[in-house]
């Protein structure tokens, strides 16, 4: 398995690995579009977990000069359990502290499990609001 930096050819096989493990709910956030513009954006970071050449996994996440913060991380569950979502979150870690990050949060649906095997504790509740236009009344 290695760890490497997103491409636009992993679009559609992420888009798999979100309907794999029900995560694709909103294709407008998540789905290749999106993908390409966090590809783009330069405070955010996507990695891709691949095995013989194919993506098994990804993370993607935000550093904005003070903190860090990991919006979804998802493995394929043919792969899960097997350290690829470890070493992802590890690899983005990493990559967060370079830059100068203290801190990292990470926004969890569901099992928490993991996240605290990972030595994230629960502080607080984040509340989204979706579409944004909600906000703006």
């Amino acid at each position: 398995m290695r760890i490497r930096d997103f491409v636009p050819e992993d679009c559609d096989r992420l888009v798999e690995i979100l309907k794999a493990n029900q995560q694709y709910g909103h294709p407008e956030v998540d789905g290749p579009e999106a993908m390409l513009k966090v590809h783009q954006c330069p405070s955010a970071e996507f990695l891709v977990a691949e095995e013989n050449g194919q993506p098994v996994g990804f993370i993607r996440g935000v550093y904005d000069g003070s903190r860090a913060i990991i919006h979804i991380a998802s493995v394929h569950p043919d792969y899960q359990r097997r350290g690829i979502g470890t070493a992802l979150v590890r690899e983005i870690a990493r990559r967060f502290k370079e830059r100068g990050a203290r801190s990292l949060a990470v926004t969890v649906p569901g099992e928490l499990g993991f996240w605290k095997k990972m030595g994230f504790r629960q502080t607080t509740r984040i509340m989204f609001a979706y579409p944004i236009d909600d906000v703006l009344g």
